[in-house]
């Protein structure tokens, strides 16, 4: 599992972290060719405690915004949903993560 901005961090600097505020999410984006639309989600990303997650998704955020929307009829659809999404700070999985973390310390 590939996760952004855990780079050099020890499993007890995250811990800290998370109960300072940081959190683990993931960011959806939207990309249509035509009549296929095609929504995935990014890589997850840590986002420490005072980082906003709006702006860490922005760019998929962007992605879905210039080409999402040409697919019909689930261009549209999707598109939306993926915005709504991550202008809400994105998908949280830190309990996920968190679980997978300490199974993988033992």
């Amino acid at each position: 599992m590939k996760i952004v901005g855990i780079e050099n961090l020890s499993t007890a600097q995250i811990r800290d972290e998370v109960q300072r505020g940081g959190k683990f999410v993931y960011f959806q984006f939207c990309i249509s060719v035509i009549i296929m639309t095609f929504r995935r989600p990014s890589e997850i990303h840590f986002v420490r405690s005072g980082e906003s997650a709006v702006t860490k998704g922005l760019s998929y955020s962007l992605i879905s915004f210039f080409v999402g929307w040409w697919g019909i009829p689930w261009g549209p659809i999707y598109t939306v949903g993926s915005l709504v999404s991550n202008f809400r700070g994105g998908k949280d999985v830190t309990e996920h993560v968190l679980a997978n973390l300490q199974q993988h310390a033992v």
